[in-house]
């Protein structure tokens, strides 16, 4: 094995990669591995939904023709709408945030819904029963009447 040191063995100083190194580093615990799976499918990031099921409710919104991507992130009149009868008029009236802002999502590398709209969309959701804490700290889950409402309210194909 190559690497100076100070190393831990999986990089070296330019050379190769030591395959026990990096599979000691890399092999997690059976609950590690499942922690890890339910953040993947449905978690909050900071005060919006992230994971698969934060990008699939970003994808059924610019689907749904609610958000518009063409020149930057925007609601559209029709979002506006959205929103307002999801949350009330005032919803997305908080001064001093963005009302929309794409979060690039760790777990799936395409974006997710943020800033005041990302914010509103996760509470109505927890305020109707649709998602629920899960065991993890950060984790989601989608709830058996959230499974078959979400469909009708944004065209979305739900993750497993």
């Amino acid at each position: 094995m190559t690497g100076g040191p100070g190393t831990d063995g999986v990089r070296g100083s330019g050379g190769p990669i030591d395959p026990a190194a990096l599979a000691a580093r890399a092999a997690p615990t059976l609950r590690a591995s499942r922690a890890a799976a339910r953040l993947a499918s449905a978690r909050t990031c900071y005060d919006h939904l992230a994971g698969a099921l934060g990008v699939a409710l970003f994808d059924g919104l610019v689907a749904d023709d609610l958000l518009a991507t063409g020149d930057g992130l925007a609601l559209t009149p029709a979002g506006r709408l959205w929103f307002a009868g999801l949350a009330g008029p005032d919803a997305l009236a908080r001064r001093g945030r963005p009302a929309v802002r794409a979060c690039l999502d760790w777990t799936e590398r395409r974006h997710h819904l943020a800033g005041t709209a990302g914010a509103v969309l996760c509470r109505a959701l927890f305020d109707r029963g649709w998602v629920e804490r899960g065991r993890d700290r950060r984790s989601v889950r989608l709830t058996a009447s959230g499974r078959s409402a979400l469909p009708a309210l944004v065209g979305v194909a739900l993750p497993d």
